[in-house]
Order: C-alpha cells, then sequence, then structure tokens
C-alpha cells in the first residue's frame, strides 16, 4: 500500500509548538470528537489567521439564534462545497451532516445535485440561493429574498445563509489551494454506528 499523502501542501506545526490558546482548542476538540480534525492542523499554520478564522467559524455555525438549524447549516456548507470542488470540506461537513439530519443519505445526495435530494421545499429554496450566493452573488435581487421569506426565512436567515456560503468559500479555497486532506474518519460518520466505549 502506498504512502498516505500529506494533509497540507504547507508545514503542519507539532502540537507541543502551538501557541497554548491553540493547543487548548485543539485538544478539546480531540476529547470531543475521538481525533483532530485536519482543518485544525493545517490551519494551525498561522496562528493569527487560525484564531480569527475559527472565531467566525463558530459565530457563524454555533449561532442559537434564527431558525437555521445544525443540519441547515451543514448542508449549506455540504452544498456549497461541493460547487466549489472542496474534498475536504464536502466530506467533513457532509459527515456533520449526517450526524445532525440523522440521515446517512442526504449528504451524498446535496452535494450531487440537491434538486435531486430528499429534502424539503425548504431547504431547497435555502440552497437555491446559498448556490447562487456561490457561484454568482452578484445577480441576488430582491425576487431571491421574496422567495425566502415565503418559506419562513426572516432577513437573518438570510444574513446566515449569505455568511455562511462566504466564509466557506474562503475556507473551500484555502483547503483546494493547500490540498488539505479529510480525515478517514470522517468518510463512515453518520453511516455507521459508532462503537459504544466500554
Amino acid at each position: 500500500m502506498s504512502q498516505a499523502l500529506p494533509i497540507s501542501k504547507f508545514p503542519v506545526p507539532e502540537l507541543k509548538d502551538l501557541p497554548e490558546d491553540i493547543r487548548t482548542t485543539i485538544l478539546a476538540v480531540q476529547e470531543k470528537a475521538g481525533f483532530v480534525p485536519n482543518v485544525f492542523l493545517t490551519l494551525a499554520h498561522r496562528p493569527a489567521e487560525f484564531r480569527a478564522f475559527f472565531a467566525y467559524h463558530d459565530a457563524l455555525m454555533l449561532k442559537e439564534t434564527g431558525s437555521l438549524t445544525k443540519a441547515d447549516r451543514e448542508m449549506i456548507v455540504t452544498a456549497t462545497s461541493a460547487k466549489n470542488h472542496c474534498l475536504y470540506c464536502v466530506v467533513a461537513h457532509g459527515a456533520l451532516l449526517r450526524i445532525y439530519a440523522k440521515n446517512p443519505l442526504v449528504a451524498d445526495q446535496v452535494a450531487v445535485n440537491h434538486l435531486k435530494a430528499d429534502i424539503t421545499p425548504r431547504q431547497q429554496a435555502m440552497l437555491d440561493f446559498a448556490i447562487k450566493v456561490c457561484l454568482d452573488s452578484a445577480s441576488v435581487t430582491e425576487e431571491d429574498y421574496v422567495q425566502l421569506r415565503t418559506h419562513g426565512f426572516d432577513d437573518e436567515d438570510i444574513w446566515d445563509i449569505a455568511g455562511i456560503t462566504a466564509f466557506f468559500g474562503l475556507s473551500n479555497r484555502m483547503a483546494n489551494v493547500i490540498s488539505m486532506r479529510p480525515n478517514p474518519e470522517f468518510f463512515l460518520m453518520g453511516r455507521v454506528e459508532r462503537p459504544k466505549s466500554a
């Protein structure tokens, strides 16, 4: 079997060499997930940008206001990351989508073609807009707002959809440029039951 490819084209720092706040963040993620997602290791190459990236990520993805569920947020990331051909984000956020949606099929469906996916009309409208923001944000008009409002989205939700799409547009491009590799663990998450600890 061939040697595994590196997780980034750029240097990946050792955990022991990282600033304490970043090391603490990574160890907390490892404790919760059981492994360290490669995005944390690769972006630690630039500590100031690591901090800014995850602060914005958390503001968008962990907020508890608005009508978007965690599954909705991950669905936006998965669908738009597929349009940007980002292997890391499709695989990693597809895993989270499967878990939050409790649906082992949905991530593959929305990554390939959300119009054929087993999702609600509300989610389809959300992804129609997100993909428009992803591919042609200059063409967004008041009609897009009207369409989203008919599905119960308010202006703050619309900002969230656009913000998530735009933020992950940055993430997708950096992941592609540095050839960030998804962790093998992501591929089975939400598809098979996790082993119960003894």
